[in-house]
């Protein structure tokens, strides 16, 4: 399996899924399936484990909106490479209000197609990393 020779090697996170000219990432390995092995790691995080806000904003998206922010619902493309690789517009962010900050901040709900509550992500460091969001616990 090549997660574990890329974990083991403590490569991870962007790093690991950057690819150079030639097609390879910093391993040696086609940057395809660095980014293949980062998506297949993404940790889950307990819905009850969010900040309130991600919670405001999963029933705004449950709902359809209207969202706060003009950018909410913009495709997400993904150029980090750290979801699974998808066709450009299936995956949706939308802003999780930060308290304190009249800006976006960092903090941002990712969704998937029409997976609805199955495919739902959160980042809380703008896209540096991603969490799997659960909602059975």
């Amino acid at each position: 399996m090549l997660l574990v020779p890329l974990l083991a090697a403590g490569l991870s996170g962007t790093a690991a899924g950057t690819a150079s000219a030639s097609g390879l990432s910093p391993t040696g390995l086609p940057a395809t399936a660095v980014a293949t092995a980062s998506a297949a790691a993404i940790p889950p995080i307990c819905e009850s484990r969010l900040p309130k806000e991600a919670g405001d904003t999963i029933r705004l998206i449950d709902r359809g909106g209207p969202f706060p922010y003009p950018k909410d619902g913009t495709v997400f493309q993904n150029r980090e490479g750290l979801l699974p690789q998808k066709p450009r517009g299936f995956y949706r962010e939308y802003t999780v209000k930060t308290p304190g900050l009249e800006t976006r901040g960092a903090r941002r709900i990712v969704t998937s197609g029409s997976e609805g509550r199955n495919g739902m992500y959160y980042t809380a460091n703008h896209y540096r990393s991603f969490s799997d969001i659960d909602f059975t616990c």
